[in-house]
């Protein structure tokens, strides 16, 4: 059995963390995990400030990595459906973690940003 380290170079886990830490997949695997079954449209919605683009490219690589299964239904137009899997559902409560921790502790991120310019600045 193959040994996975992220912290090695080429390590497929690197790429891994990589795809499922970017901005847009955290929000769509949390967004998929709290409402179930969505369609494009109501994640754009859901996701404000993604573009189509990025949106469809986040699906298309959580799709492709096995954590969000794409269901067309034949019907004009075209009915699509986005749900996690349930390789996708293992990721629920790690990002969930993720974002509680990010809600509680943004206020003394905010400060420690504002401390960290205004120091930058005065050396400039």
């Amino acid at each position: 059995m193959p040994s996975f380290d992220p912290y090695e170079r080429g390590c497929p886990s690197r790429d891994l963390l990589d795809q499922i830490g970017s901005k847009w997949a955290v929000l769509v695997l949390g967004e998929l995990g709290r409402n179930g079954t969505s369609r494009f449209g109501h994640l754009r919605q859901a996701l404000g400030g993604v573009s189509e683009k990025m949106l469809t490219q986040t699906l298309r690589t959580l799709e492709r990595d096995g954590l969000v299964s794409r269901t067309v239904y034949p019907e004009v137009p075209p009915h699509v459906e986005y749900e996690l899997t349930a390789l996708g559902q293992t990721l629920r409560e790690p990002l969930k973690a993720l974002t509680e921790w990010s809600v509680l502790h943004i206020e003394e991120v905010v400060a420690a940003r504002e401390q960290y310019d205004d120091r930058t600045e005065r050396t400039r």
